[in-house]
């Protein structure tokens, strides 16, 4: 009898566990590459967070791979390009590298410049929030979509919805925040506080308040463009979003506007030529690099934004 006992006893133990592992609520992740050329997305897991079945892979073309995350996982996802294998065998890439030295980041973030999705899981009030940031800068347009069925989009109170940075700003970012490869003019567009390290714009020290921290011309470049997207640290009211846990998956497209060239594309370079494994080497910032910008340097971010004529409203509406 007592024997019975303690089997009724751990199996009831086991039916516990496995309700609870089965009671938490996942995502997956569609990635998908609508660019003109290969990206190699990063993924990164926050501290504490599970780590997810992979943390790089490449995506040719129009290709796209499903990646699962637990429930309660948080991090962040972004896009590599102009990445080779150097002679060494060492794998690098131009923008967005997370300096594993391989596809699979490793638990390496991304390098600024670079757009950034990002995601916590099962969050407060049983929601996931997520985000597309330009706060670390911008290499290449990236949407996220959240795939819901309608009684979960009505419950996450009209947040759910698709955000992201569609506008092709590498051609059209200011000078001073301008980076360059051997292979293009531009292939990423730094964020003021990357390029001047200021307070001011880092939103440290002094400014590191909502009151004192406000966005400058560089932001507005940015956040003009891409009017969902977190342009500087503070930018929460317009550019975090929403949907039910549990009941959403999402999806991540990099270079959503099939129709708009990227300066990749255009530049006429294939990204796996031979001629680029020295790219991370042979990187070009304009302007910036500590101090304050010049005055000139405003007023070409307003130039700049008004080359920018991508339709974001259409894909995001």
């Amino acid at each position: 009898m007592a024997v019975a006992h303690l089997r009724l006893r751990l199996l009831a133990a086991m039916v516990v566990a496995l309700v609870g592992l089965q009671g938490g609520s996942s995502a997956t992740f569609t990635i998908s590459n609508n660019c003109g050329y290969s990206v190699w997305p990063g993924l990164l897991s926050s501290a504490g967070s599970a780590p997810l079945s992979t943390t790089g892979f490449a995506l040719a073309p129009g290709a796209s791979q499903a990646v699962a995350a637990p429930a309660g996982w948080s991090g962040r996802m972004w896009g590599r390009t102009l990445c080779a294998t150097t002679d060494g065998a060492r794998f690098a890439c131009a923008t967005g590298d997370c300096g594993s030295g391989d596809v699979q980041c490793n638990g390496g973030g991304a390098a600024p410049p670079a757009t950034l999705a990002e995601f916590t899981l099962d969050g407060s009030g049983n929601l996931d929030f997520f985000d597309v940031s330009l706060v670390d800068g911008y290499n290449l347009p990236m949407l996220v979509t959240p795939i819901s069925n309608a009684a979960a989009a009505s419950a996450s109170s009209g947040k759910c919805a698709a955000t992201g940075c569609v506008a092709e700003l590498n051609s059209a970012c200011p000078a001073d925040l301008r980076v360059a490869s051997a292979s293009s003019s531009s292939v990423a567009c730094r964020s003021a506080c990357d390029a001047f390290g200021s307070a001011e714009y880092c939103c440290s020290g002094a400014y590191g308040n909502p009151n004192t921290c406000r966005p400058s011309a560089y932001s507005e470049f940015f956040k003009s463009a891409c009017p969902r997207a977190y342009s500087y640290a503070y930018d929460d009211s317009t550019s975090t979003f929403t949907c039910a846990a549990g009941a959403t998956d999402y999806a991540i497209t990099f270079c959503p506007n099939a129709g708009t060239p990227t300066s990749v594309k255009s530049s006429g370079q294939n990204p796996q030529a031979a001629g680029l494994p020295q790219l991370n080497d042979t990187m070009v910032y304009f302007g910036g690099g500590g101090g304050n910008p010049q005055a000139s340097g405003a007023t070409t971010a307003a130039y700049s934004l008004a080359a920018v004529l991508i339709p974001v409203a259409l894909l995001l509406l």
